[in-house]
């Protein structure tokens, strides 16, 4: 990370640390997208397993790391302070953290885990591949987590190259195991969507190895020690994080619970319905990976800026990215619109379910600039460590207004599923106005500028 002056070295700055992100989010995203397209060319009821398993774990494990993502402001205002002696302490005071959640996450999942699915409306079937699909997947629970905390540190570096490369090895060795796992290739066993939950876990353990060696091995990481000495556990750090992370991971879960809250409330619907939603629902959020990737990018900026008070610059960079972001959802508006059918097709092979998830698309349209807007200024917002007010205008965009709404909808009038959609349309926009007068108020108020914007 280095200092700049002009919008012009700002935005290439910017660029250079956003697009390895987006490259690294993208592939994240693309394991979760090949469980989906793989399982369900397996069958429709494997891909409403999958997704009801999803819509299980995604928000636990969003919003989780989301406490793990505090590492990425500590560090990123302790480089812009130069106070990078203290960064090793708090990346592994978070590992322990992580190891902490993990463990407790386990827990409970051994206790509730059933008990959630038997009060769910679901086939045996679709049931089954639910259950054994999380069982799967909880293989990997530690080293996801472990391995939030280790690419928060490299991403706050303003090494996300890094982070990038090593999910682009990954991406291929997850697609591989799917295909042994869910399809029983070379005399594997055929797990149908099960299969994808082995894979990921596997994976997961694949990352985290990657990620050790390179912290250890690879400069500027080595340079810091990382894991040259033992640390004891520290409370007060922990808390740290906590103080931070908390209001970030209660944000994010309030965000994507409620998308997983629709899917399975969606369980009372019929399996193609299931189905379908997932569809559009699992495109929508892979065009959700560019503002997700512009947010990233700010935090680290926009810490780095803070920690060392160049508060114009920080300002900057929050327009600089909410206008990107601002006009990709543009792009992608038209695209979504010209060519839902075919994206439909991609997932399924099935016709009703590509009739239907074409549907469902033409509402992911206004998704899309409402995310543009939202994603950016929470990533700001993140920088500055401005968090407790936005978890709470999460909670009431989404959970107060959005969801409550939705249900009204589909259960009160004849729009049936497509009200749910139009409830997540209303909670989002909702949300974008919130946080963009949070941030106004966080720049003018709390951080006014040094100098002249």
């Amino acid at each position: 990370m280095n200092t700049t002056e002009t919008l012009k070295e700002k935005l290439k700055l910017f660029l250079k640390i956003m697009l390895p992100v987006l490259v690294t989010q993208l592939g994240m995203f693309s394991m979760t997208f090949a469980d989906t397209v793989m399982s369900g060319n397996y069958s429709a009821d494997d891909l409403a397993g999958v997704a009801i398993g999803s819509s299980i774990w995604v928000p636990i494990n969003t919003g989780l790391s989301g406490i793990l993502l505090a590492i990425t402001p500590i560090v990123s205002q302790l480089v812009g302070a130069k106070k990078k002696g203290e960064v090793p302490a708090a990346v592994i005071q978070g590992s322990y953290l992580a190891l902490i959640i993990s463990i407790l996450v386990l827990m409970a999942g051994f206790f509730s885990l059933n008990p959630l699915l038997n009060n769910m409306q679901l086939e045996p079937y679709v049931r089954g591949v639910a259950h054994d699909y999380l069982l799967a997947l909880a293989w990997g629970i530690i080293p996801l987590f472990l391995y939030s905390v280790l690419r928060a540190y490299m991403d706050a570096l303003g090494q996300t190259r890094v982070s990038m490369f090593i999910t682009l090895i990954a991406l291929p060795i997850n697609v591989a195991l799917n295909f042994l796992f869910i399809y029983g290739k070379w005399n594997f066993p055929e797990l149908g969507g099960v299969g994808s939950g082995v894979a990921s876990a596997i994976t997961y353990w694949v990352i985290l190895a990657i990620s050790i060696l390179v912290v250890i091995k690879v400069h500027p990481f080595k340079t810091y020690g990382l894991f040259s000495r033992m640390v004891q556990i520290s409370p007060r750090e922990i808390k740290l994080i906590l103080t931070i992370g908390i209001p970030i991971g209660l944000s994010i879960f309030f965000e994507t619970s409620i998308f997983s809250a629709v899917t399975l409330l969606m369980s009372s619907f019929d399996t193609i319905t299931i189905a379908s939603h997932q569809t559009a629902m699992n495109f929508s959020s892979f065009l959700y990976m560019v503002p997700l990737s512009i947010s990233m990018a700010m935090t680290i900026v926009v810490g780095f800026e803070v920690g060392g008070k160049r508060y114009r610059d920080a300002k900057q960079y929050s327009r600089i990215g909410t206008s990107l972001a601002v006009s990709m959802a543009l792009l992608f508006g038209i695209i979504l619109f010209f060519f839902r059918t075919e994206i439909a097709g991609i997932y399924s092979k099935d016709p009703e379910v590509i009739s239907l998830a074409s549907s469902f698309l033409i509402y992911a349209l206004f998704f899309q600039l409402s995310d543009a807007i939202m994603a950016p200024i929470q990533g700001a917002l993140r920088g500055y460590k401005d968090v407790n007010i936005t978890f709470i205008m999460s909670l009431v965009s989404f959970w107060i207004i959005g969801l409550p709404t939705g249900y009204s909808l589909a259960n009160f009038t004849s729009l049936g599923a497509y009200g749910y959609w139009i409830g997540l349309i209303i909670g989002l926009a909702v949300g974008a106005l919130s946080l963009a007068s949070r941030l106004f108020y966080v720049q003018t108020k709390k951080f006014p500028q040094n100098k002249p914007a």
